[in-house]
Order: structure tokens, then sequence, then C-alpha cells
């Protein structure tokens, strides 16, 4: 029987060959196909990415320190608002404002506390005879006077004209009546020059306390009764005084 003779071995190796060829061919041109595309992306990317955050740092930085200065202006504005301009105490908006934040604090911590009620006596007078100038030196002696009576958590502030307000901290109402009636004795004494002239005036002081249900109106109003009271009071005891003598 005659045997199959075997297939040539040049198609074999022809195919092989070409295959091989064809794998090698693909591969030396896909590299540096790849390679550029891939440096080029690398650099579109690294560009930015070192230019920008430079540059938001920076903007953020300077918007940083505009939003610190304007903070700084609003609260320069808000002191200003809540600062009596001729005495450098607190006016009424910022008294009121400090004592909501106090009762506030009372409800919570139940603590204790007095507003004592100031109304100058005489200023009128004073300002009639030698004018607002005198009057406005005769505020300022008093608020020197008030200042060194109280502690430095306490409260000065200047309702209007004539009128002055206390908040004191860790008083009874024993203790607070007591404070009162020093500080009508510390302006009482009180001697304002005003080139040759000497000046006197004084102080009615009014108390209220202030407790865990109080609010702001209702102790103000409640310490303003108090001042009038002791305000005609006082100006008996003077008319008593002078007949007397």
């Amino acid at each position: 029987m005659a045997k199959a003779l075997p297939k040539p071995a040049t198609k074999t190796a022809s195919k092989a060959a070409a295959k091989t060829a064809s794998k090698t061919a693909s591969k030396t041109a896909s590299k540096p196909a790849s390679k550029t595309v891939g440096k080029a992306a690398a650099a579109a990317a690294v560009k930015p990415a070192v230019r920008w955050p430079t540059a938001a740092r920076l903007e953020i930085r300077q918007l940083t320190e505009q939003l610190a200065a304007a903070r700084s202006t609003i609260e320069q504005l808000r002191a200003r608002a809540d600062t009596d301009f001729l005495l450098d105490i607190l006016n009424r908006r910022g008294f009121e404002r400090e004592l909501q934040r106090s009762i506030a604090y009372i409800k919570r911590y139940h603590a204790t506390g007095a507003l004592i009620m100031l109304d100058v006596d005489r200023l009128k007078p004073v300002n009639d005879t030698f004018g607002h100038a005198a009057g406005d030196a005769v505020l300022k002696a008093v608020v020197a006077a008030l200042s060194r009576h109280v502690r430095a958590s306490d409260l000065i502030g200047r309702l209007g004209g004539d009128e002055f307000v206390l908040l004191l901290w860790n008083l009874s109402e024993r203790d607070a009546l007591a404070k009162a009636e020093a500080l009508e004795n510390a302006v009482d004494q009180l001697r304002i020059g005003l080139g040759e002239d000497v000046l006197a005036v004084g102080i009615s002081a009014g108390v209220a306390i202030l407790r865990p249900g109080s609010d702001v109106a209702a102790a103000l109003a409640e310490a303003d009764r108090a001042m009038y009271a002791r305000k005609a009071e006082r100006k008996s005891q003077r008319a008593i005084a002078a007949v007397t003598q």
C-alpha cells in the first residue's frame, strides 16, 4: 500500500514566519504611537496641575484676607453702633442686647444679678447756666465715679440724656440696695471744676433684681419706677434739709 506523503514543510514554515512577522510588526508599530500619546496626555495633565493649584491657593488666600478684613470692619461698626460716642460706654441699644444675653444666662445657670437705674440730679440747671459742654463734663465725671465703684464684669450703659443703668452680677437684693446707696454717695461728693466755678450734682438710684423669669422690658421698667420713687424721696429730703437749716 502506498504511504501518504507528508505536507511540504515550506508552507508551514512560511505561515509561522508570516504570523511571527505580523505580530512583531504590530508590536513595533504600536509601541511608539502608545508612548507618544501617553507622553502628550501626561504633559497636558501636568501643566495645568502645576499652574492651577498655585493660582487657586493665591486666590483663596486673598479671599480669606478680604473676608477677615470685612469681619473686622463689621465688628468695629457693630461696636460703634452699641457705644455712646460721648462717654464710651454702652448705649441703650448695646445695653439692652447685653441685658438680653445676661437674662438668658441667669435662666440657664440660675445666676443672680441686679439692675440699678440712675438719673443725674440737677443736670438741667447746669446745661441752662453753663452750656452743654459743662453738662458733658458733668456726665463724664459721673461715669468715671460709677466706673470706680463697679467690677470689670459689671456693665454700665447710658439710656439717654441723664439716665444711666448698671448691670451687677451676683448681688442679693440687700447688697444691691447698699450698692445703690454707695453710688449715690459717690456722685453726691463729686466737685467738678469749670473755670472759676465748681459744680456739684447728685444721682438717684433705683434697684430691680434679675430672676430666671425676668425679661428686658419688665426689668428696666421695674428699675425705672424704683429710681423715680427714690428721686422723689431725695428731693423731699433736700427740701426738708433746706427748711431746717
